[in-house]
Formats: structure tokens, sequence, C-alpha cells
């Protein structure tokens, strides 16, 4: 797939359009850090926003949305009900506490973050009222297997329009983007550059080297000619300006296939079926 400017949006099974690339706001602290990284961000040519309520800096994306002199409908801001939050009601309590924090009339796209087990289906009829009512341009799921997402069509009227999942070199699931698009799901990237942990693979390097761009770059252009949306995130201008200077080159196919072939299912976050331990392990840590 050939995107060649940052400007440039897939459509989403509903019509909606949403940005090939954006910018992904995890770790950035409320306050001045994200609104001077999504100013920053805004000057450089981005449109997406990819927020969540576990983030803790909805206001400061709101703040930074409201500052900027980029007319509202050409923002695309997305965010996320947590899993305390999950049923029918709490859903939609959680999602009016972040509008009102984003200080917003709607948001573009809003996802369950995981699938807890036994409420996400609850979950997700809240978000689909959402959406009947206008509130919401487009809901998805993040973190999810094709068992959780078949699940909900079976229970649900509407099938989800985005999965954004773990995905990088080490993490390729071509089943799952197979699924995705027998579906006409939207695959959307979290953790493409893994972390940075993949950043000094020699591969990848070799690959930059021919047309002068870093690994992280490599990556990010792989992400799009694969037809997945990906949301790297950074604070540093500088990273800032370097993720989105991917549209004036164009990998071949054997390079594509590659980087497919450096698949380990390596994983830096939780798997979906397993990640309420994930999290219980974490918050143990965290208190020790």
């Amino acid at each position: 797939m050939n995107i060649s400017d940052i400007s440039e949006k897939t459509t989403l099974h509903n019509n909606i359009q949403m940005p090939y690339l954006g910018l992904g706001v995890y770790k950035s602290k409320d306050g001045q850090e994200v609104e001077k990284a999504i100013a920053s961000a805004f000057d450089n040519g981005y449109r997406l926003i990819d927020t969540a309520s576990y983030y803790n800096n909805e206001e400061g994306v709101g703040n930074a949305i409201k500052n900027s002199s980029i007319p509202r409908e050409e923002i695309f801001v997305t965010t996320k009900v947590w899993n305390d939050d999950h049923g029918y009601e709490n859903t939609l309590k959680a999602f009016e506490i972040s509008l009102n924090k984003l200080q917003l009339d709607y948001i573009d796209l809003y996802m369950i973050h995981w699938p807890m087990p036994d409420l996400y289906i609850e979950t997700w009829k809240a978000m689909e009222t959402l959406y009947k009512t206008g509130k919401v341009k487009a809901i998805g799921v993040c973190n999810c297997m094709p068992h959780h997402i078949e699940t909900l069509v079976k229970e649900c009227s509407i099938k989800p329009m985005v999965l954004q999942n773990e995905f990088h070199p080490r993490l390729v699931q071509e089943d799952i983007l197979d699924f995705c698009k027998l579906h006409n799901i939207q695959m959307q990237a979290w953790s493409p550059l893994m972390r940075g942990r993949i950043l000094d693979n020699e591969t990848l390097q070799e690959i930059g080297k021919k047309y002068n761009k870093s690994t992280a770059q490599i990556i990010l252009r792989w992400n799009l000619q694969k037809g997945i949306c990906t949301i790297p995130k950074s604070v540093h201008e500088n990273r800032i300006i370097e993720n989105a200077s991917v549209f004036d080159f164009e990998l071949t196919p054997l390079e594509i296939n590659t980087i497919n072939r450096l698949d380990t299912n390596e994983r830096t976050g939780a798997h979906p079926d397993h990640f309420i331990e994930h999290f219980k392990q974490k918050e143990a840590k965290s208190k020790s």
C-alpha cells in the first residue's frame, strides 16, 4: 500500500475517515508535557491523537486541542474506557468524564481498552448506544483476539470499526491481520517500535542505510505499507518529526517480507487472554 502523505486517511467500514499516522500519548505527563507534544505534532501535520482514561492526561489533551487553531473537524481524537469502568452504566459515566476532561462535544473513536471477561459485551452495548446517539463517530476495541470480536459480532449489533493491538516486527500476527481484512476492521498498532527494544536490529539497520532512514522510520513505513494505522508515542519534537518523515520512500515487497520474518511472537505487554494476571502482578510489584 502506497501512502505518500501524512494527511492520508483510511475509511472505516462506517465511512468515517481516520488518519493512518497519529501521536500516541501513553506515559505523557498531563499538563505542559503532553500539551507541548501535541502542539508539536499539530505543527508537523499530525491530526490523530490517541489517549485513554488510564493515561491520566485527557485534560492536557483537551487543552492542547482547545489552544490549537486547527478546526475541530480536522482532528481525530481517540480515548478508551478502562477496566474498572466496564458495564453498561459505568461505561456511559466513564465516557462523560472523558468527554468533559477533553472539553469536546464528541469523540472520534471510543474503544474498549481491554476485554474484561463477563463484562465487555455489556460495555460494548453501551458503546453502541453512544455511537447511535452521535456522541462518538466510531467505536473499536483494543487488545483483542479474533474470538473476542466474534463474540461481540454474535451478541451485539455493530461490529468494531478498529482493532488496536500491540504490533511490531517481533509480533506480526498475520492471522489477526487476515481476520481484520476479512471482516473489514481497521488494524491499528500500539507499541509499533517495541518500546525501543528492536531499534538496534541489524536487519532493520541495513534496510535503513539503503534509504538513509532510522530503524524507527523503517518500521513505521513497514506498518503503513501493510495497511496498518500506527500511533508512535513521543514527547520530543525531534522524534515526533522523525516519526512523520516516512512518506518520501517505499519499501520493496522483498523488504516487507524480510521484516515480516523477524516475527518471534514476542510481546512487550500482556496477552489479551491473560491480561488480568498481568495487571495483578504489575500492581503487586508497585506495592512491594
